[in-house]
């Protein structure tokens, strides 16, 4: 047939597009049986009467490999494993992240030299990944972020170089919409700490009160959060004293006396 069409099975034999109909293989074998055929020239006539059916079932090495090589599986994998080891080196020593990620990395490896892997999808999809994490690290204001969703996408659907074999669209929204909120998250994250109050540095002492509890003239140590400060006063200072800090030389903290303390009643 020169054009595309779509028949039964029944249409196709009455066509000649198919030699027969078959409802099992003990039907095929008595269909077959007595049937001639050309071999190179030569005609060969098929005796299926006397064959002896042997089924080989896959063992559980065959059926665990046919699960690693599912290219949905593969993908996780993959995933799995370039996260497990980004985990381990950003937080050295957890040692469980690492382990899992090292294998599961090379499942996907393994699987990935069975299946037909197009490595510029592959190439792109790790690029992204890593652009994903990098926005923890390196204030991008979301390029790294975005631009590694983008190419984690277009590397997921460009993987497989077989438009029989494909990771499921399902699948890559989900994990793409997954990387997209953890991007969002760290960029939260972010501003949340930007606009948060300063907790060390000179712009967190100016200002806070402290407890004098060595007190000799206008030198004395103060108490601010547990940690005990050289201090420095224009006025004498006694035990127990509450000062102000109005600015920091080196080490030494600039006091004053807080007004309307009620040791000095």
């Amino acid at each position: 047939m020169s054009e595309a069409a779509s028949l039964t099975a029944e249409e196709a034999l009455a066509l000649n597009v198919i030699d027969m109909v078959a409802d099992d293989l003990n039907s095929l074998l008595k269909q077959l049986d007595g049937r001639e055929l050309n071999i190179r020239g030569n005609s060969i006539t098929l005796d299926t009467s006397a064959l002896i059916i042997d089924r080989i079932q896959p063992d559980w090495r065959s059926q665990l490999l046919t699960i690693i090589t599912n290219p949905n599986i593969a993908y996780v994998l993959l995933l799995m494993g370039i996260y497990g080891l980004i985990l381990e080196f950003s937080n050295p020593g957890i040692i469980l992240p690492g382990v899992t990620g090292s294998i599961c990395l090379l499942l996907a490896l393994y699987a990935f030299q069975v299946l037909p892997v197009n490595y510029a999808g592959l190439a792109l999809l790790v690029i992204g990944l890593i652009f994903i994490v990098s926005e923890l690290f390196v204030t991008s204001g979301g390029i790294l972020g975005i631009g590694g969703v983008v190419a984690f996408t277009a590397g997921s659907i460009m993987l497989f170089d077989d438009e029989f074999i494909a990771v499921s669209l399902p699948m890559i929204g989900g994990t793409a919409l997954v990387a997209a909120g953890f991007m969002l998250w760290i960029l939260k994250k972010f501003s949340a700490l930007r606009h948060s109050q300063v907790v060390s540095g000179e712009e967190y002492m100016i200002g806070r009160e402290a407890t004098v509890h060595e007190a000799l003239n206008q030198y004395a140590r103060v108490d601010i959060d547990g940690e005990s400060w050289k201090a420095r006063s224009k006025t004498p200072l006694t035990n127990g004293q509450r000062v102000r800090v109005n600015s920091i030389d080196k080490l030494v903290l600039e006091v004053e006396p807080v007004k309307n303390n009620a040791r000095e009643k």
